[in-house]
């Protein structure tokens, strides 16, 4: 009996769209790129529950026969490419005529459309990969799609969508792509009847500006180069406006969003020793290319594009940035101007070239003093004289503290042998004073030894601690501010922000919507005054979008910890013999003493034998 068989066309369309479709903002994507090259100018996204009600795209493209609109959902139906060569001279964003039939096989989909010569247009509803109806209807040129109940007949799909949030974050992070990509068309999205987004033809700098804010038009520095391989255009941002996390990079290809490690790397290369390592810049980078020398068609998603010329457009896509860099002086440069500039001779063709002369005194001696050697009081006490002496500060640390608990919590190199002797030893001195090193450590003394504080990772370690006792019992106290700071958004990030207020009010802060993406701050966490409160919110913001949850330990610790990093005494801040006491036996309180948060060594302590060892003779 044969056992091989053909698929229907319900299950493979289904597989199919497992590819395709993996999550409503795939939706999204692929029913925006056919409205753009429908030759749409206005297009209209409404999404409800985050795409998984409704995912309405309507457009004012040149619409679809009644034909048409029915083999459209056929699979490899298309009208971009009609033989093998057409594959390689791709001038359109979809082309493979599998978006459609993906999405009816997991959906309900409603499609209403009509061409301008044409005075009914047509409505198609379909449910499975199957036809329910398809009828003449009165409606606007162009085309109206409806995707309802996403993966309703796929519940194990279904199941693994993330929360509305999360999914929400996607879809307007494939809005922002397509948006940036085409500012010649005018976009609008709504979620959950609230108007998100209403983009305007325009400009790239404009449409960078209306998604990420108003702060962007001054961070931004023109690129524009041509050459044979390709036309590079775009923004790259000032080194000063990089961020560790939540940069806006993005590169283009003829008008189709990509990821380029390759091309990523170059950029990363010109801003090589002028922004911090581990920061990334903001760049917006569009290339134009002969589509021939392009393979778009190496993955589903057709986000990973492959270049005939990469390694030659490299070093050109290298200076286009140092230029833009160095043109609007973002790197540094010698200056010429200054009374201390070298003198540089205007170089004569008639005249020799004479050679630069060094004047020096021959018998200068820096050893000799007035006709005898320089030498060096040997009343060395009198370099004291001018110096203020420390007092030693007497604590009760030794009672505070279970020295016993500490050894066996914190001296994780001390045998047991060593530790009980170090224990019961009344020779080693208690400790009475603290010492302040290199702005960064605080060095003491306890029976058993010397124990060296990293100050900034101590105080992390317990401000961290006093974060999430008060974020779980809810009790942080709230430092009013005197004059409310504020801030602005995108709509992206407003949403994000709405969507975490009440951790934020568990930590202490106090946020006031204004309406239109801004934001006032009136309180903050006791103890933080002085922050910089818009970098922090960005920061929590950023957070969010990476952890994917708002509603989750996880989001509260690293608010927490990022909160503890951004508060913690600083280093080069010089300590009161107070503040080194208050520090060393907060921190020897704490169950995890020994690392921060995020796994960073918060002390190191040296043992009464390890210190002798050091001075024996061998």
């Amino acid at each position: 009996m044969d056992i091989i068989q053909l698929l229907p066309d319900s299950v493979a369309n289904q597989i199919a769209a497992g590819e395709v479709i993996q999550r409503p903002s795939s939706v999204v994507k692929e029913l925006v790129e056919n409205s753009i090259d429908a030759g749409a100018t206005e297009v209209t996204i409404i999404i409800k529950d985050a795409g998984r009600t409704l995912i309405q795209v309507i457009d004012n493209g040149k619409g679809m026969s009644m034909t048409d609109a029915r083999l459209s959902f056929e699979r490899h139906a298309t009208s971009k490419i009609k033989k093998s060569a057409d594959l390689f001279t791709l001038n359109t964003m979809g082309f493979r005529g599998e978006a459609l039939a993906s999405i009816a096989a997991i959906a309900h989909v409603e499609l209403r459309t009509r061409r301008a010569e044409d005075e009914v247009g047509t409505q198609l509803v379909m449910a499975a990969s199957k036809v329910e109806s398809q009828e003449p209807i009165s409606t606007p040129v162009g085309a109206n799609f409806s995707v309802k109940d996403i993966f309703y007949n796929v519940p194990a799909r279904r199941k693994f969508l993330k929360s509305n949030q999360v999914e929400f974050s996607n879809i307007l992070t494939e809005f922002e792509r397509i948006a940036i990509a085409n500012p010649q068309i005018a976009f609008t999205l709504c979620h959950n009847g609230v108007e998100m987004y209403k983009l305007h033809s325009s400009n790239l700098l404009q449409r960078i500006v209306s998604l990420f804010g108003k702060t962007m038009n001054t961070q931004m520095l023109p690129i524009n180069v041509k050459t044979t391989l390709a036309t590079i255009t775009g923004f790259v941002g000032k080194p000063e406006n990089a961020r560790k996390r939540g940069a806006q990079q993005y590169f283009f290809v003829n008008g189709r969003y990509m990821r380029h490690p390759y091309f990523h790397k170059a950029v990363i290369n010109a801003y090589e020793d002028i922004i911090p390592v581990g920061e990334m810049p903001n760049y917006v980078i569009k290339f134009e290319v002969e589509p021939s020398t392009i393979d778009v068609n190496i993955h589903p998603t057709k986000t990973e594009i492959k270049f005939e010329n990469e390694q030659h457009l490299w070093p050109i896509l290298l200076s286009a940035v140092k230029e833009a860099l160095g043109k609007f002086s973002a790197v540094p440069s010698i200056d010429f101007d200054t009374d201390d500039a070298p003198e540089i001779p205007i170089f004569k063709s008639d005249k020799p070239v004479q050679q630069p002369q060094v004047s020096y005194t021959p018998g200068y001696n820096p050893f000799k003093y007035n006709g005898g050697v320089n030498k060096v009081s040997s009343d060395w006490q009198k370099l004291y004289n001018n110096f203020e002496a420390v007092p030693s500060v007497k604590t009760d640390f030794d009672t505070s503290v279970d020295e016993e608990l500490f050894i066996s919590q914190h001296l994780d190199r001390v045998d047991e042998k060593q530790e009980t002797k170090l224990i019961e030893s009344e020779a080693s001195p208690l400790v009475g004073a603290y010492l302040q090193i290199k702005g960064r450590y605080i060095v003491t003394t306890i029976k058993s030894g010397m124990v060296l504080v990293d100050q900034h990772r101590a105080h992390t370690r317990i401000l961290y601690e006093k974060y999430i006792a008060n974020i779980d019992k809810n009790t942080q106290p709230v430092q009013k501010i005197l004059f409310p700071e504020i801030i602005q958004l995108s709509p992206a990030q407003t949403e994000i922000l709405t969507a975490i207020e009440s951790e934020l009010s568990s930590v202490g802060f106090e946020i006031s919507n204004l309406g239109s993406g801004s934001f006032s701050v009136t309180g903050v966490p006791e103890g933080s005054e002085g922050l910089n409160y818009q970098e922090l919110l960005h920061k929590f913001i950023d957070i969010a979008a990476e952890t994917g949850t708002t509603d989750t330990s996880l989001f509260k610790k690293k608010m927490a910890q990022t909160l503890a990093k951004s508060a913690a005494i600083p280093y080069g801040q010089l300590l009161t013999p107070e503040d080194m006491e208050y520090i060393t036996q907060e921190l020897f309180k704490l169950p995890e003493a020994n690392y921060t948060p995020d796994g960073k060594p918060t002390l190191s302590c040296f043992t009464n034998d390890e210190i002798e060892k050091r001075f024996k003779r061998e």
